[in-house]
C-alpha cells in the first residue's frame, strides 16, 4: 500500500496545484464553495470539473452540458481495456476503481512493470490521487475567499498537466508513432472543423490507432 501511496507522488504534482486552480476558479466565478468537493467527490474528472464551472458560471443549456460531458470523458473508454481491473476482486473495490480511473492514475500505472502491479497498490494509488485533488480544492476554495483580486491565467493549469502527462507517457513507452498520429489529429481537427476541434480528434485519433493496430498485427502474422 505505501508503495501506491509513493507512486501517487509525481501525479501529485500536478493535480493538487490543478485541484487549487478549481477551487481559486469556483469562487472567483461567483458560484458557492461547496461546489468545489461536491463536484471533486461525485466526479472526480479534473477536466472535466474545470470546464464545468466556466458552464455553470454562464448557464449553459444541460444538452450542451451532457455533450460536452460525453466528448471529454469519451477517452475513458479505452483506458479499461488496459486499465488493470482484473486484479481486483472485491466488488466494492473494484466500483472505486473503475470510478478513479483518471488520467494520472492510468499514465502511472502504465509506467509500471506487470509484475510489480496489485490491487492494493493500484487503489492505495487512487486514494491518494483523489486525497490530493479534494485537498487542493477546498485549498483553492479558502485562497479565492482570502484574496482581494482574481488569478488570472488558471485555466493553463489544465493544459500544462496534460503537456506533462504526454511527455511522461512518451518517455517511459517511447511511443513515438502515437505521438505522431495524436499531433496529426490535432492539426487535421483544427484545420477541417475549428468548431467542434475536440470531438473531431477524439474520432480521427481512434480511427488511426486503430488502423495502426491492425496494419501491425497483419504484418506480424505475415511474418
Amino acid at each position: 500500500m505505501s508503495e501506491g501511496v509513493r507512486d501517487s507522488f509525481s501525479a501529485g504534482l500536478g493535480i493538487f496545484p490543478l485541484g487549487i486552480a478549481l477551487g481559486l476558479l469556483i469562487m472567483q466565478a461567483g458560484l458557492p464553495w461547496w461546489l468545489a468537493p461536491a463536484l471533486s467527490l461525485s466526479a472526480f474528472a479534473g477536466s472535466l470539473e474545470l470546464l464545468l464551472v466556466g458552464m455553470m458560471a454562464s448557464v449553459t443549456p444541460l444538452a450542451a452540458v451532457a455533450l460536452t460531458v460525453l466528448v471529454v470523458n469519451f477517452r475513458h473508454v479505452f483506458y479499461a481495456f488496459n486499465f488493470p481491473l482484473h486484479l481486483v476482486k472485491q466488488p466494492a473495490a473494484k466500483v472505486y476503481a473503475v470510478y478513479a480511473m483518471i488520467d494520472e492514475a492510468y499514465a502511472v500505472n502504465a509506467s509500471l512493470p506487470e509484475h510489480e502491479r496489485s490491487a492494493p497498490r493500484l487503489l492505495a494509488m487512487q486514494i491518494a490521487c483523489e486525497t490530493y485533488w479534494v485537498g487542493g480544492g477546498l485549498l483553492g476554495v479558502a485562497l479565492g475567499a482570502a484574496l482581494p483580486a482574481p488569478v488570472k491565467g488558471l485555466e493553463f493549469a489544465l493544459c500544462a498537466l496534460f503537456t506533462v502527462l504526454t511527455l511522461d507517457a512518451f518517455c517511459s513507452r517511447k511511443e513515438l508513432p502515437s505521438l505522431l498520429l495524436a499531433g496529426a489529429s490535432v492539426t487535421i481537427a483544427l484545420f477541417l472543423t475549428p468548431a467542434v476541434a475536440m470531438f473531431t480528434v477524439l474520432l480521427l485519433f481512434v480511427g488511426l490507432l486503430l488502423a495502426r493496430h491492425f496494419a501491425t498485427a497483419r504484418k506480424a502474422a505475415d511474418a
